[in-house]
C-alpha cells in the first residue's frame, strides 16, 4: 500500500464552530459521566449512539454505513470519524478528534487503540452495539471486560440544564410557528404533503434565522388526515383533505440535535356530535395529565390515574400508547429516554429539571362513530414545586376546526 495513504489523521480543519452550550456545560456533562466511570471502576467508555455522542461531544454524526465514537478516560475525550467527514466533526466536538481512513477495513479500531491503549474494563451501550461490532470490539482489546454504560448514561441525561431547558423552549416556540404554518395550509383539496412542507419550511427558516450559526438538518413534519391520524408515527402521505376528515398536526423543530415536538387534533371545516365528544374527553385527559406532572410523580400512578378516565367513557381499549416521554436528545430514528416516560411499567420518580410530555392519544377504528386518532401533545418543564408548559398553544374544538373560508 502506497505511503501517503493514512490510516489515522487529525484533520483539524478551521474553527470550532458556535454551539448553544458553553464550555462550562459541556465540561458538566462529561465530568459527571467521568464520575460515574470511577465509580463503576471503569478505565473507559466508548459511546457509539447518535444520542450519547451529540450529548457529550456535541457532535451529531449521519451514519451513512460507517462507524462513529466518542472514547472518554478520565484525561481525554475524542471524537473517532470517518474522513468522509472532513474536519466537520472536530468543528463540532467539545473533544479531540482522530479520524480515520477507509483505506484499511480495521481503521476504525486502531483508531480505538490508539485512542485507549490496553484499558482492563470498558463501558459500551449494550443497546446500541450490535452483535457484530461487540464481536470486533473484543478482538480489539481481547483482555478487556465490556460493561454496560448505557443505563448510567441516559439517567445523567433526564435531569437537564438550565441551558438544555433554553435550546428546549426555543424548540417549543418554533414548534408553534410550525402549527400555525399548518393550520394555515389546511384546507379541503390539499394534500398531506403539502401542509407538511408549508410547516417544516417555516420551521427550518425559523431556526436557521435564530442562531449564529446552525446545522439544519432533521426537522420535520408529520400531518396526517382520515384514516392516516390512527397511528401517532404514521407518515407523510398525498391524500388530499376532504372536508369533515379529523387531521392531526405533528411538528418537529431539531436545533443541535435536540428534539421538541406540537401535536394537535384538528378537523376540516366541521366535526360530526360523535367526533366532538370524544374529541372533549381525550383533551380532559390531557388537561388532568398535565395538572398530574409534578416532582415526586411516579410515571406509573400519573398512567394509573389517567386510565381510569378513559376507563370510565369505556375508552381505555382505545388508547395506543403511553402517555408522555422524556425530552432532548433524541430523534424519531435515534435516541430516548426510557427510563422517564409515562407508562404503567416505569416506576421513575419525576424530578425538578426533567421535561416530559403530556399526550394522550385514542385510535378509532374505521367503521366506528367518531373513527380517527386523538392526540394532544405540550410540553412541561418539572420545576421545585410543580411544571410549566412551554408549549402554550391552542387546542380543542374552539380553536381547532381549520380550512373554513379565508
Amino acid at each position: 500500500m502506497s505511503d501517503d495513504l493514512q490510516h489515522l489523521m487529525t484533520w483539524h480543519n478551521g474553527e470550532k464552530s458556535f454551539s448553544p452550550f458553553s464550555d462550562r456545560e459541556m465540561e458538566r456533562r462529561q465530568s459527571a459521566m467521568r464520575a460515574a466511570i470511577a465509580a463503576a471502576g471503569l478505565d473507559a467508555c466508548i459511546f457509539t449512539s447518535y444520542h450519547n455522542i451529540c450529548y457529550f461531544s456535541g457532535f451529531l454524526y449521519c451514519y451513512f454505513g460507517r462507524r462513529y465514537a466518542f472514547a472518554l478516560t478520565d484525561e481525554s475525550a475524542t471524537t473517532i470519524t470517518p474522513a468522509i467527514d472532513g474536519g466537520q466533526p472536530w468543528r463540532r466536538s467539545f473533544a479531540d478528534n482522530l479520524t480515520y481512513t477507509d483505506w484499511r477495513r480495521d481503521n476504525y479500531f486502531r483508531a480505538l487503540q490508539q485512542t485507549l491503549g490496553s484499558p482492563k474494563r470498558i463501558g459500551i451501550e449494550f443497546d446500541h452495539v450490535s452483535l457484530d461490532l461487540r464481536r470486533l470490539l473484543e478482538e480489539t482489546f481481547p483482555n478487556t471486560e465490556f460493561v454496560d454504560a448505557a443505563e448510567t448514561a441516559m439517567r445523567l441525561r433526564t435531569v437537564k440544564s438550565a441551558e438544555e431547558h433554553m435550546l428546549i423552549r426555543e424548540g417549543a416556540r418554533i414548534c408553534n410557528i410550525g402549527g400555525r404554518a399548518c393550520m394555515e395550509a389546511a384546507r379541503a383539496g390539499v394534500p398531506e404533503h403539502e401542509v407538511a412542507l408549508a410547516s417544516t419550511n417555516a420551521m427550518v427558516r425559523e431556526i436557521g434565522d435564530g442562531f449564529p450559526f446552525v446545522e439544519l438538518m432533521d426537522t420535520w413534519t408529520w400531518f396526517q388526515s382520515g384514516i392516516n391520524t390512527d397511528g401517532a408515527h404514521n407518515p407523510v402521505t398525498n391524500r388530499k383533505i376532504e372536508r369533515g376528515d379529523i387531521l392531526s398536526l405533528n411538528c418537529f423543530p431539531m436545533i443541535f440535535g435536540y428534539y421538541t415536538a406540537l401535536e394537535r387534533t384538528l378537523f376540516c371545516e366541521h366535526a360530526s356530535d360523535a367526533h366532538l365528544d370524544l374529541w372533549e374527553k381525550n383533551c380532559a385527559v390531557h388537561e388532568k395529565g398535565m395538572a398530574l406532572i409534578r416532582p415526586g410523580a411516579r410515571c406509573r400512578d400519573i398512567a394509573a390515574e389517567l386510565n381510569e378516565m378513559y376507563r370510565g367513557w369505556d375508552l381505555l381499549r382505545y388508547r395506543s400508547f403511553g402517555y408522555g416521554h422524556s425530552f432532548g436528545v433524541l430523534c424519531h430514528y435515534y435516541g430516548r429516554e426510557a427510563a422517564v416516560e409515562l407508562r404503567e411499567d416505569i416506576d421513575t420518580v419525576l424530578e425538578p429539571g426533567m421535561v416530559v410530555s403530556m399526550e394522550p392519544m385514542i385510535m378509532i377504528p374505521e367503521g366506528e362513530a367518531g373513527a380517527g386518532g386523538y392526540r394532544e401533545h405540550d410540553i412541561l418543564i418539572v420545576t421545585e414545586d410543580g411544571a410549566e408548559n412551554i408549549t402554550g398553544f391552542p387546542y380543542g374544538p374552539e380553536e381547532m376546526i381549520v380550512g373554513g373560508p379565508a
